[in-house]
């Protein structure tokens, strides 16, 4: 007889803020929870866990009630207990939600977060920044805090009053890539999340987002990419990738993996140079007479198609529109070339 288990329902997602932003404390980006003052009843690490949260109404471990987060021990003494966790890459961050799902009875009553953006391993000397201030919090419950601060950080630190457990920790926000550390010469993925690349606005993402193309890990499933619905009438789907930096693009590696059935037919590539970027809702109509980088090519089932001498160079581009025809999935996209100077 299998375990009875409960599946938190879904908080705030990081479009939910605005169209580009992702979790900054996503494992898969290189974070982790590199300290907590206590995590006895349930370890630090499972704070930034990407599954939602789990409670098994049954499950007891050695130290007592089994929890989905991090959870600490009653505070009997002065102080509060408090966690660090270091950003797999640097962002500035718009918002956080604290989730509190499941804690009810263990739940702190407040939190606040705090940043750092030294390049060492933080210690007693080191000076935190406010970003939230004490903030109260609700039992089983998400809370979406978003913050206005354009600058860039490494670590955060959570601070929980007196103790208690915390389900889960989403940062979201912007990866910052230094560009001053790349050089003219030096071949870059221009798109790739991890160089600040993101999806600034698409015409549908009804099985998944376009940032997810931008991503460093290889797909897992087609869950892992950006896949439209099925299009039931004239013309076809698309999105637009701010690229980290603006640069020429000497190659385009598109992936289809894992999409059989439901692959576009064809995709195509529009590129242009901005200043100024119009708004999300602006972006669909304007983009549509971007000058052509790639004219539309074929595309096959479950594989990469990599495209160089199709390409028509324009000088240095900002920005690109990915067209696919008429709908589909796209598992992961790279556009290989150098930063202009």
């Amino acid at each position: 007889m299998s375990e009875l288990s409960i599946t938190a329902p879904t908080g705030p997602k990081p479009e939910d803020v605005a169209p580009h932003l992702i979790d900054l404390a996503d494992p898969r980006f290189g974070s982790a929870v590199t300290f907590a003052t206590d995590d006895f009843f349930a370890p630090k690490e499972r704070l930034i866990d990407l599954a939602p949260p789990v409670f098994y109404p049954d499950r007891y471990d050695d130290n007592g009630k089994w929890m989905d987060g991090w959870e600490s021990r009653r505070k009997r003494v002065p102080g509060h207990d408090w966690c660090v966790i270091r950003l797999g890459a640097p962002g500035r961050i718009r918002a956080f939600d604290i989730d509190s799902s499941f804690f009810t009875g263990n739940y702190p009553p407040q939190a606040a977060i705090q940043g750092w953006d030294g390049r060492e391993e933080p210690d007693e000397t080191t000076q935190w920044y406010d970003l939230v201030d004490k903030t109260d919090l609700k039992p089983d419950a998400h809370h979406l805090v978003k913050i206005e601060d354009d600058r860039v950080w490494r670590w955060l630190r959570l601070n929980i009053y007196p103790d208690g457990g915390i389900a889960r920790l989403r940062v979201f926000g912007e990866i910052a890539r230094d560009w001053t550390r790349i050089g003219a010469d030096e071949t870059v993925d221009l798109a790739a999340a991890l160089n600040g690349g993101v999806g600034c606005a698409w015409s549908d993402a009804h099985y998944g987002r376009p940032a997810n193309i931008l991503t460093p890990w290889q797909p897992v499933n087609m869950g892992d990419g950006w896949e439209t619905a099925r299009r039931r009438g004239p013309g076809n789907d698309w999105c637009v990738i701010r690229l980290g930096h603006p640069g020429i693009i000497e190659r385009a590696e598109i992936a289809t993996s894992f999409f059989k059935g439901n692959y576009p037919e064809r995709a195509s590539l529009r590129a242009i140079r901005l200043n100024h970027e119009p708004d999300a809702e602006s972006l669909g109509n304007v983009s549509v007479d971007w000058p052509e980088l790639l004219p539309a090519q074929a595309l096959g089932p479950d594989g990469e198609h990599v495209f160089a001498d199709e390409l028509r160079q324009s000088g240095p581009v900002s920005h690109i529109r990915l067209d696919i025809f008429p709908d589909g999935g796209i598992s992961r996209m790279r556009l290989i070339g150098r930063k202009a100077v």
